[in-house]
């Protein structure tokens, strides 16, 4: 996992931050039944994640979080207005023209309305500036988003009391607008993180070691943030239909519910959390080391390159075991690179047969012992007819 900052993210601060895997796993399910121990994996990783948010947000975070909880009051305000809980007038409608509703609400109306409003662009605008990788998996979220919304809209058009007493036709709107997010949020934007995690997992965390790639993965899960998608879609349903039930009935039958709307503006900034939470945990994870976050499909109609190293595991020319040993050969590159992990003990390097190591700069030795035969061999025999150097 890379970290990424505004100061250009510091990797080797990153480095010592605590890794999933070595956070401690919280067993609460498994408890009670083995079969759930997917949730306590959950949980464990739900919990790992809101110690990476208490650590690293910091100031720009907050500000748009206070965004987000200025333009939820500002937007419902109507206390000493009473704008909203009378209906207004429904004889206007627009925002443009003499005749717009817009332009003919009370001034302190127009004025938190206005306010709200510049508070929601300057979430956006912050939000698109602060996380570059995920911008175009940003747009299909608020898009997906602003389909939910117009569903409910319409299904309060047809019938102010939904769901109570709706119809198929009513349904449908709603139906219809959440499967075009499932669509949006499932299988574009999940589908480009995971992608873009994969390329990012084989190609900065190759490893000789198939115990260290399987933590790399590990430390790049993305069950919690795939969970979080979930969630967030829950809370905008409730919040957008709260917002909507609230307001739906003509003015000389509304009863208008400061409950419904309070309702809404809780779930609605647990949204907005959630919502900065997916956009920021890919950014995160894949730091600088990504251009922007894309699936393999998308990658091949843009045309981008993507460059994967090929690792064979050495075997044992005598008994055929699998060997420290490893050969790499990247999508464009003709030479094979054999790579042995340093033979000093407490040292962790590795690098090209016959070089110095990268971490204790000890020479690489030419030749493996195998571990199960004991033959001692160059390492070029454990990959066939290969030079060495």
């Amino acid at each position: 996992m890379e970290q990424r900052s505004d100061d250009s993210s510091d990797i080797g601060e990153g480095a010592l931050m605590e890794r999933l895997s070595d956070h401690p796993r919280r067993e609460i399910f498994s408890k009670i039944d083995s079969r759930l121990r997917n949730l306590d994996d959950l949980v464990s990783e739900i919990d790992y994640s809101f110690n990476l948010i208490k650590k690293y947000w910091g100031v720009k975070e907050l500000v748009m979080m206070a965004f987000c909880v200025s333009g939820f009051i500002l937007g419902t305000w109507d206390i000493g207005i009473g704008e909203i809980s009378s209906g207004g007038d429904y004889d206007r409608w627009g925002i443009m023209g003499d005749e717009s509703g817009f332009l003919h609400i009370k001034d302190l109306a127009l004025i938190v309305s206005l306010l709200s409003l510049i508070c929601w662009l300057g979430f956006i605008v912050m939000l698109w500036n602060s996380y570059p990788i995920m911008r175009e998996n940003m747009v299909y979220l608020l898009i997906g988003m602003g389909f939910i919304l117009f569903g409910f809209i319409r299904a309060h058009a047809e019938n102010p009391d939904f769901p109570t007493g709706a119809g198929l036709g009513s349904w449908t709107w709603v139906i219809i607008a959440n499967l075009i997010m499932l669509f949006l949020s499932t299988f574009v934007v999940r589908r480009a993180v995971v992608e873009t995690r994969d390329i990012h997992v084989q190609r900065k965390h190759a490893h000789p070691d198939p115990r260290v790639i399987d933590r790399a993965w590990k430390d790049h899960s993305l069950f919690a943030w795939s969970s979080a998608i979930a969630i967030w879609i829950v809370f905008l349903n409730i919040s957008f239909w709260s917002s909507t039930h609230s307001i739906a009935p003509s003015p000389g039958d509304l009863d208008f519910s400061f409950s419904l709307v309070l309702i809404h503006v809780i779930t609605g900034m647990l949204a907005t959390f959630l919502l900065l939470t997916i956009v920021w945990f890919p950014e995160f994870m894949l730091g600088a080391t990504e251009v922007r976050i894309q699936s393999s499909r998308a990658r091949e109609v843009s045309g981008e390159e993507i460059r994967i190293k090929e690792v064979e595991q050495g075997k044992c020319p005598v008994c055929n075991q699998n060997t420290s040993a490893t050969m790499e050969l990247d999508a464009q590159e003709t030479e094979r690179k054999i790579t042995m992990p340093c033979e000093l003990e407490g040292c962790s390097g590795n690098g090209l047969v016959g070089s110095d190591c990268e971490e204790c700069g000890r020479k690489i030795p030419t030749r493996a012992v195998c571990i199960n035969c004991g033959s001692n061999t160059p390492v070029g025999d454990h990959f066939g007819r290969v030079e060495t150097w």
